[in-house]
């Protein structure tokens, strides 16, 4: 630019451009804006290489720095100036012409003032501010100041003021600038000062980062640009507040963690030197402190893109450290963190696993509750993300002992099934992933707690056959799931509805009483259907107040019993039970109360009771898909099972129903498709199509004819010549649904019993099955033509022949199918008898006392009754086991069980310590299921006291569920019976005492009752009893216990009240069991007020006890009660004791398991015991133990022995031994003694050969007790007569009443030696 020749002098020297007068504080502020625009333009005009008009206007740039314009009040004269000066420094750059450091400050702070112009964009002067910023930044002016002593305020204001004016209106170009001028100050100067870095640090802060988006961003790009610079300021402040501690280095101390996570999301090299720093403080002895680094650190690990895991190894392995952190928070955070870092790293699982399944195990609920949502939510984003470790852990927790923590698990398994199972989101390779879900949700079924049972119930209603599915669908979905089920699931499934409809039915039964006229009687009667409802309800407690609450509803409002009546009854659709459930809620719905317990304790009810995926549309849909399985057209193999699958568990799914909804059943469309399935090659298919007509065909006589002839013909030839099976259906099933029943089993009976032949045994085993039956069914018609059958064939013909030569392959067990015709028939046989009997029910005549002689002979012979040696071990098993299975059938008869003499109620509980581990396990689960359904006399619970001896440690867990279950449900009978106070013997678990302590000391084992083994074999079965019984106190029961043993021993053994040996017998079991009782509980010898009632038909009672027999055992009362106390080895074996239901199974299934009948947890007596003794049992002990057996001689049972009115002939003849000869060694039952050698218990359950040598079998063939008295009444077997025992045997006899003296020192030192 020229200027004209012409200038104005201005006052002291300042020269004005061309046009621009002088500019003073006389002129107005109009004319000062005027003639300073004028010379902005002139500068503005200028560039830094006019020196002529530099020296020029060098006057005017100091003019214009005056403190009259940089205090000018007008901003307009401000903004205009600033203008100026920022021309000024570009044109006279790099030297500025003001040289005083303090102008220099104040021209500076000046033009920092005026940016905040910026802020408005809409303002005139908008473009003026923005030329302003523009000058600045590209100049990058504001470095003059790195030479003044305090530009770091000039630096912060600066800083402070562009942060502040930023905002959403400003465009890219004026966040460009701003950034030039702040990052040209941080790049080019030595370093950033904590004061200066705060002012771009506090916009990073999550209430600053809110208030000003704009600000954040501006900081957040300043930072990415300054990185490599500002990194170590950054880094000095942190150690400084960190690792220092020096927290008032800033105001920004106590937001470090949130810093930090800014910090790191804007660039990861920001902290490349502080991440060290937080490894040293997730060491910190501070909780608090390591709980906000974890913090940190989860976010930042888990951030989506974070790659900080697999750049510093080493912080990562300190912080998956924290994850077994003492500090619960800490690890509660861990575990949250655990979920985004699955869904966002899953590189990171492997890593993860391990500690998230010591976390699954951690003692605090609420940290194994978070395990659980980790997984399930990293799962519903999706299945890959979730190993099959981490399943495994929620797998887990569906067992937890908190319930919150398992419903969690069961839900979220339950939210996974629905979704990849049922809607196939995933596709087919992870429905099969996690194809367990099912089965394992279904299996918690089993668990005692009802809030688990109702989760079932829901989960299945909702999540595995979802009930608001169409019909079709949703049939489909129960028709496959069903077949896809494993057995234990598919027991629950049916478990569940059986429960279901148990609590329809009682439902039933109290609308019912509504109904009656009001009455004491009726009272009770409804009290006590409402206390088993409550049972099938959480919280029995409040279930109680509430649902007497809703039966005095019930009471007064007609309209909803007739609601709750439409809701249980058989016709009930699934849509109308719907409509019920909605109108009984909304009459029990109080407005006004927000929450209502009452009426969400009736919800669970409905939802227990209401119909909601059966009725009679479901199981037509139901027959149509089987149909199709069985055409060949349904979608069998896409859902993963095949037709004969498909086909097979549809009908058993139909069969379950029939049971539950019958009604639902009764259509012709139906019937017919189960008239196809009885001609189906399938036996299992046939026979649960038998079955279902059973259940559901009452009306079939009546309104369906032309179902009814076809399936009479169908019936009887399953009934002739079906499976077995097949043939027990199609008997009953004729009896269940035709009202000419008795013609119709005589058209079977008939012909039947005409074409009985023993010589074709495989033709024999249908039509036994179907003759018993029939003869169950109907007794007073076929009860005396069966008594000709069984004397003439059964007994005679076929259970006293041996006409086939059994497999010697030595094993005790065999498959099914490998079993001998003969002998499957004459199992058959056995149970034809028992059903004879059974539907007689008539213990007069003398056919069941002969038939309890021929099983106890059955027993003595170990199987093989004919004594010839034909039958195999395998066989003898199974006779075995039928034979004790029989006598336990006859006795839950009253009638029958009445004339089971004591010496035969022994010989089938023996059965339980059979040498063969299946016949073990077979008869115990019979035993354990007639018991627990009050079927059996509470003698036969005494029998699991013999498990003690089981050498196979699941076979003593498993007795020992057994007792706990039986003594739980004999309790609650009592408490939920009143009736039952007056059956208290008969119930009450404590009187089983009495018959265990019979049976120990009729044990053939027990044959020195002084030697040490023996007793502590009978030591081993007292405990295994006791201690379970002995769980609690209640009613002061362990004082009657102890009262009940010191009164069975002022008695005599009614079983041979006269034989010395057999008193003695049972006054030691007696004073081994006082001396349990004693160790296990200190409450014992509290006062008893109730007195005992001992069985006569096991204890004879004395009406006077002789001086000397009292004296006797009140010294050896003493023995037990006082000289012990002192020995510092019981004191030392009693102290465990102290803690109540101490688990006793501590064994292994080793090879030492099997040798060892003693264990440091199993009873009151330590295993030092056996130090001296464990090489006493040899096999010459044993065998002068079989000296005290009678041996049975054949001779002595070779006559024709009469059985009441039917005959059996005699045993075939045996070898016996002369009478000084030595029998063999008899085989101990049980566990083997620790001399024996061990035999693996594997070799037993696959049907090993029976090893050789007494003390190596597991088991014992039975034999006759020692000290009983057979006779014809009895066993019916005459034994060699003990007059020519040998002396050893008399020497070891010991008279009671003759020998007191003796008598006491003895019981003295045994005890002594027992516990010594």
């Amino acid at each position: 630019m020229e200027f004209p020749q012409q200038q104005k002098p201005a006052g002291e020297g300042i020269i004005y451009p061309p046009g621009v007068k002088e500019i003073t504080d006389k002129i107005s502020n109009d004319e000062m804006v005027k003639r300073l625009k004028m010379v902005v333009k002139t500068y503005m005009d200028m560039d830094q290489d006019s020196e002529e008009e530099k020296q020029q206007y060098l006057g005017l740039a100091l003019h214009l720095a005056s403190e009259f314009f940089l205090r000018n009040p007008n901003k307009d004269v401000r903004l205009l100036v600033a203008c100026c000066l920022a021309d000024i420094f570009r044109i006279y750059a790099p030297e500025a012409p003001y040289t005083s450091h303090d102008k220099l400050k104040d021209i500076f702070l000046f033009i920092t003032r005026q940016l905040k112009g910026l802020e408005d964009t809409k303002s005139p002067q908008f473009n003026r501010y923005f030329y302003l910023l523009e000058n600045l930044a590209w100049v990058k002016s504001y470095n003059i100041c790195f030479e003044l002593e305090d530009c770091n305020e000039i630096f912060i204001q600066l800083f402070k003021t562009l942060f502040s004016v930023i905002n959403n209106s400003h465009n890219h170009k004026v966040q460009m600038h701003m950034l030039d001028l702040m990052s040209s100050i941080i790049m080019e100067g030595d370093g950033v000062t904590q004061e200066l870095l705060d002012t771009i640090l506090i916009n990073l802060i999550p209430a600053h980062k809110n208030l000003n988006k704009q600000a954040y961003d501006l900081a957040k790009t300043l930072l990415k640009r300054t990185v490599q610079t500002i990194e170590t300021c950054i880094a000095n402040f942190f150690n400084q507040v960190l690792v220092m501690g020096k927290s008032s280095v800033s105001d920004l101390s106590e937001h470090v963690f949130d810093l930090i996570q800014e910090l790191f999301a804007i660039d990861p090299m920001l902290l490349t030197s502080v991440m060290p720093q937080l490894e040293f403080k997730l060491k910190s002895n501070d909780g608090e402190e390591r709980l906000a680094v974890v913090r940190l650190l989860a976010k930042l690990f888990g951030a989506k893109d974070s790659e900080l895991a697999s750049q510093n190894r080493p912080l990562w392995q300190c912080f998956l450290g924290r994850f077994n952190d003492i500090h619960v928070p800490v690890r509660l955070e861990c575990v949250k963190f655990a979920s985004h870092c699955l869904m966002n790293h899953p590189d990171l699982a492997k890593d993860l696993t391990e500690y998230l399944k010591v976390r699954s195990h951690d003692p605090e609920e609420a940290i194994r509750h978070d395990v659980i949502v980790t997984i399930i939510n990293a799962g519903k984003k999706d299945l890959n993300l979730v190993n099959d470790q981490l399943l495994g852990f929620v797998r887990e927790r569906t067992l937890d002992k908190r319930w919150r923590v398992r419903k969690e698990a069961m839900m979220g398994l339950a939210q996974l099934y629905k979704k990849y199972c049922l809607h196939h989101e995933a596709g087919k390779e992870s429905a099969q992933k996690i194809s367990w879900i099912k089965d394992k949700l279904l299996h918690i079924y089993y668990q005692n707690s009802i809030d688990d049972k109702l989760l079932v119930e829901k989960i299945f209603a909702q999540y595995m056959v979802p009930h608001n599915l169409d019909t079709e669908e949703k049939m489909k979905c129960l028709y496959y799931l069903y077949a896809c089920l494993d057995t234990n699931a598919v027991k629950a499934l049916n478990e569940m509805w059986k429960c279901q409809n148990m609590l329809r039915g009682l439902v039933k039964e109290l609308l019912d009483l509504h109904k009656l006229p009001v009455s004491e009687a009726n009272n009770t009667a409804m009290f006590g259907k409402l206390m088993s409802i409550a049972k099938n309800l959480p919280d029995a407690g409040k279930a109680q107040d509430f649902m007497k609450k809703f039966n005095q509803v019930l009471g007064e409002d007609e309209k909803l019993r007739v609601q709750l009546e439409m809701l249980i009854s058989p016709t009930c659709s699934c849509k109308q039970a719907e409509i019920c459930v909605r109108e009984i809620t909304r009459k029990l719905t109080f407005p006004k109360q927000p929450t209502n317990p009452f009426l969400e304790m009736v919800k669970f009810l409905l939802e227990r009771i209401a119909p909601v995926h059966i009725d009679s549309e479901a199981i037509s849909a139901l027959v149509k898909l089987l149909n199709k399985s069985i055409e060949g057209t349904a979608d069998d193999d896409e859902e993963g099972v095949t037709p004969d699958t498909a086909i097979r568990s549809g009908l058993e799914l139909l069969k379950v129903l029939s049971f539950t909804h019958p009604t639902a059943f009764h259509s012709a469309e139906t019937y017919e498709s189960l008239l196809q399935c009885l001609k189906m090659e399938d036996d299992k298919v046939a026979e649960a199509a038998i079955q279902i007509f059973r259940n559901t065909g009452q009306k079939i006589e009546t309104e369906l004819q032309q179902i009814r002839s076809t399936l009479i013909p169908i019936l009887h030839q399953k009934a002739k010549r079906g499976t077995p099976h097949q043939a027990k259906q199609a008997v009953h099933c004729i009896h269940a649904i035709f009202n000419n029943k008795e013609v119709q089993l005589a058209q079977i009976f008939e012909p039947l019993s005409r074409s009985l032949n023993a010589d074709v045994p495989e033709q024999l085993i249908t039509p036994l099955v179907s003759l018993g039956h029939i003869s169950m069914l109907a007794p007073d018609q076929f009860a005396s033509p069966m008594k000709s059958i069984v004397a003439n064939f059964i007994v005679k013909d076929l259970l006293m022949n041996d006409r086939s030569v059994g497999n010697k392959n030595g094993k005790l067990w065999t498959t099914d199918e490998e079993v001998s015709p003969e002998v499957l028939a004459k199992v058959q046989a056995i149970k034809l008898l028992v059903r004879w009997l059974l539907g007689m029910k008539n213990n007069q005549s003398k056919s069941a006392n002969s038939t309890l002689r021929l099983l106890s002979a059955m027993l003595v012979s170990e199987g093989d009754l004919t004594e010839q040696k034909k039958i195999s071990k395998s066989d003898m098993s199974r006779l075995r086991l039928a034979a004790g299975g029989a006598i336990m059938k006859l006795a839950q008869e009253p009638c029958y069980h009445e004339i089971i003499t004591p010496e035969q109620f022994q010989l089938c509980g023996l059965v339980i310590n059979d040498e063969c581990y299946q016949v073990r396990q077979i008869f115990a689960q019979k035993l354990h299921l007639a018991l627990v359904k009050l079927l059996l006399p509470l003698e036969y619970l005494a029998v699991f006291a013999l498990c003690a001896k089981d050498p196979v440690k699941e076979r003593r867990a498993h007795a020992r569920q057994c007792l706990l279950k039986n003594i739980s449900v004999r309790r609650e009978y009592i408490k939920q019976n009143p009736l039952a106070q007056e059956k208290l013997v008969s119930l009450l678990p404590e009187y089983v005492v009495p018959y265990m302590i019979h049976l120990l000391a009729h044990d053939p084992d027990f044959t020195k009752p002084h030697e040490y083994e023996q007793l502590k074999d009978i030591k081993e079965c007292l405990w295994f009893m006791l201690e379970v019984l002995m769980t609690k106190n209640e009613n002061n029961s362990h004082a009657f216990l102890r009262k009940m043993v010191e009164n069975i021993k002022q008695t005599k053994d009614a079983q041979c009240p006269d034989d010395a040996k057999a008193n003695e017998k049972l006054y030691i079991v007696c004073d081994v069991a006082l001396f349990v009782i004693a160790n296990k509980s200190t409450a014992c010898h509290l006062d008893c007020p109730k007195e005992p009632v001992l069985p006569s038909k096991f204890f004879l009672i004395q009406d006077k006890v002789s001086h000397t027999h009292t004296h006797t055992h009140t010294h050896t009362h003493v023995c037990i009660y006082i000289l012990p106390k002192p020995a510092p080895v019981l004191g030392a074996v009693n102290k465990p004791l102290t803690v109540p239901g101490r688990r006793i199974f501590t064994k292994t299934t080793t090879a030492s398991d099997t040798t060892s009948n003693t264990s440091t947890n199993s009873s009151p007596l330590s295993s030092t015991i056996n130090k001296n003794s464990s090489t006493i049992e040899s096999s010459e002990s044993r065998a002068q133990e079989n000296n005290e057996n009678p041996v049975i001689k054949a001779e002595e049972v070779k006559k024709v022995i009469s059985r009441g009115n039917y005959t059996f002939p005699a045993f075939n003849q045996k070898a016996a031994p002369d009478a000084g000869t030595e029998a063999s060694p008899v085989k101990r039952r049980g566990r083997p003694p620790k001399s024996a050698a061990a035999a693996p218990v594997a070799a037993d359950k696959e049907g090993g050969a029976a090893p050789v040598g007494g003390g190596t079998s597991r088991g014992r063939k039975r034999a006759a007790d020692p000290n009983s008295n057979p006779s014809a009444e009895s066993i019916n077997i005459k034994m060699s007569k003990q007059q020519q025992q040998n002396d050893e045997g008399t020497k070891r006899q010991i008279d009671l009443q003759r020998h007191t003296h003796t008598h006491t020192h003895t019981y003295t030192h045994t005890l002594e030696g027992f516990t010594l």
